[in-house]
């Protein structure tokens, strides 16, 4: 599977693209830190006191967090996945038995929705789902915080692959 590329925005381009190009640079650092993976390092726990912190886990993790973000409080859809139907913390995280590639594919379709659902509303447009604060959380906010959520992790998963087979590398 090839990663996308990791590419910086241009420093003067208007702010929509600035947004989704930091975005899209984070994602893509998600998938480079799974390149190369075996199955067993992809899903290995190193983490003892949070064992569900595995590079699969984040994937699967960050796969649910845009689904939720765009797809739910922005749409208004159904609150739907594991984070919700599953009493377990952290359900999200949980990919014991899904192969990686298969947690690739789905984070990079979700990802791909997410960009067409931000594709189609402006950065004041706010959430419909009646709860999460929905109705006060605008696009904008969300962009936002989907690359701080998203570099958080990919910055975990940064660490967790240096002490898996001491792969490191910055964007």
């Amino acid at each position: 599977m090839t990663t996308p590329p990791r590419i910086r925005p241009h420093r003067s381009a208007d702010e929509r693209t600035q947004l989704l190009g930091w975005l899209d640079m984070q994602r893509a650092i998600i998938a480079w830190k799974c390149e190369g993976l075996s199955e067993a390092d992809a899903h290995r726990s190193l983490l003892p006191t949070s064992p569900l912190m595995t590079l699969a886990g984040i994937v699967s993790h960050m796969r649910w967090v845009e689904h939720l973000w765009f797809e739910i409080v922005l749409l208004g859809r159904p609150a739907q996945g594991p984070q919700f139907d599953d009493d377990a913390k952290d359900a999200g995280m949980r990919a014991e038995g899904i192969p990686l590639a298969q947690l690739l594919k789905d984070y990079a379709q979700q990802c791909q929705v997410s960009n067409e659902i931000t594709a189609t509303h402006a950065l004041d447009d706010t959430g419909r789902h009646p709860d999460f604060n929905a109705t006060s959380t605008s696009l904008r906010w969300i962009l936002f915080h989907m690359i701080e959520e998203t570099a958080r992790h990919a910055g975990h998963m940064d660490t967790i692959r240096e002490l898996v087979d001491g792969e490191k590398g910055y964007h």
